[in-house]
């Protein structure tokens, strides 16, 4: 696929998507939506790829949705808001993927933050600036971030942050664990394709299920619902090529080359 509105690189194991609206602070559309799904498919198809890396060109990570894109069109239109499908596949997409890593370089507002609150592991910069401004923007918190805040900050920080719809900086976002890593802003692509490349060298597959464990158990009361999910993939993994590949390697004294697996060479 063909993108404008995003760039895709990809270097040894790890791929990049780097949203590509500088003179807007990369500011969401639906049309970017589009690309940024087909490039994680993309991403996902590749056997090569083992972890993802999002980022924002310029001085903006995104800061937020397009408002005369997707809100001022709408109500010049009188055109009324109908639930977007898309937007419920990019949560799934986002959590059934291969390992994903926000790496935020500067303002992250509203839809700039929900959309990657699902993600894996969220780097900031010492630019970074957050926001959950919906309630400032007369609506509500949307792609499950009511849920995600949650699970990241708690239930007293999240309300706050959610109900002040105040900005934080990269700082105060790893203090109250919005983001899970601060860093330089000079630092933070090489620490962020540092963590992915670590990340890549793990089998993909396993990594999925481990993804798809945490998805599922994270908020899972029943204990034995959430061992007897964990004992399904631990039976089918004990037959996969990857846990052989990882036990000879043990055995040979070597790495083990889940990449070469994948490709099926």
């Amino acid at each position: 696929m063909h993108f404008e509105l995003i760039k895709y690189d990809v270097i040894d194991a790890v791929a990049t998507i780097t949203l590509n609206r500088p003179d807007r602070l990369n500011a969401w559309t639906r049309e970017m939506m589009v690309e940024m799904t087909a490039a994680v498919e993309q991403s996902n198809d590749d056997p090569g790829i083992g972890a993802i890396i999002m980022t924002g060109e310029g001085r903006g990570f995104c800061a937020g949705a397009d408002i005369e894109a997707t809100f001022k069109s709408k109500l010049d239109e009188g055109t009324k808001h109908k639930r977007d499908e898309r937007s419920g596949r990019w949560i799934k997409l986002v959590r059934e993927s291969k390992p994903m890593i926000a790496a935020i370089n500067g303002p992250a507002i509203g839809v700039g933050l929900s959309m990657i609150l699902p993600f894996d592991y969220l780097i900031a910069s010492d630019k970074a600036k957050l926001s959950c401004a919906f309630v400032r923007m007369g609506v509500v918190n949307e792609l499950a971030s009511s849920h995600f805040l949650v699970q990241r900050m708690g239930f007293g920080r999240a309300s706050e942050f959610a109900l002040s719809a105040r900005t934080v900086d990269g700082a105060e976002a790893y203090e109250i664990s919005l983001v899970d890593k601060l860093v330089p802003s000079d630092e933070l692509m090489p620490v962020a394709m540092d963590t992915a490349t670590r990340i890549a060298q793990n089998p993909s597959r396993q990594q999925r299920m481990v993804k798809d464990l945490f998805t599922r158990n994270g908020s899972e009361p029943d204990i034995d619902l959430v061992m007897a999910r964990e004992y399904e993939y631990l039976f089918e993994c004990y037959e996969s090529p990857e846990h052989k590949e990882a036990v000879a390697a043990f055995m040979e004294k070597r790495p083990a080359d889940f990449r070469k697996l994948a490709a099926g060479e």
